[in-house]
């Protein structure tokens, strides 16, 4: 489901429902959170890493662009908790761009500025997970409709496949 962003900027916000067959909550959540792992199993990362500058932990994030792109990469935090609701355990990982003035832009990469991300997991009530997610990000530039279009119909949905092969191999690699 694509939302134009406000203001006629563009720009699109993303929210997905959906579920993950077979994948438990817990699961997806250790996964999402397990930045080492995504190294492995998500192929548009190019360099990802948690450090801590001024007793907040933050992320650096480097994601490949197809040629003739230049690549962008994020700083944010994330923050995940498990909550109950009536009976119901509920994950949550929430996620937004800081500047960090110790993690400066780098040559040819386009930073994100404005990034914002909001997961939401619960049981599906069988051995899967129901899944809301909203993301928006202005990935700065021109980027063209192809790749607009190709991230809304194609993009997102194989995110989703891709995180959920990647759930189902991780007790096998960890």
């Amino acid at each position: 489901l694509l939302i134009p962003f406000p203001q006629q900027s563009g720009l699109y916000e993303y929210k997905i429902f959906g579920g993950l067959a077979d994948v438990p909550p817990k699961l997806c959540v250790d996964v999402y959170m397990d930045l080492d792992f995504r190294k492995k199993w998500d192929q548009y990362v190019k360099e990802l890493y948690e450090k801590t500058y001024d007793g907040e932990k933050v992320i650096y994030w480097e994601v490949k662009y197809p040629f003739p792109l230049s690549n962008r990469d994020y700083v944010y935090i994330r923050e995940c908790r498990e909550m109950d609701v009536d009976g119901r355990k509920i994950w949550v990982v929430l996620a937004k761009s800081v500047a960090v003035p110790q993690c400066p832009e780098k040559p040819g990469i386009i930073r994100v500025k404005s990034y914002k991300q909001s997961l939401v997991l619960e049981s599906d009530g069988k051995a899967g997970c129901k899944v809301y997610m909203y993301y928006f990000d202005n990935p700065g530039g021109n980027i063209p409709s192809w790749l607009v279009n190709w991230a809304a119909k194609s993009g997102v949905p194989a995110f989703l496949k891709d995180i959920q092969k990647a759930c189902l191999n991780y007790s096998k690699s960890t």
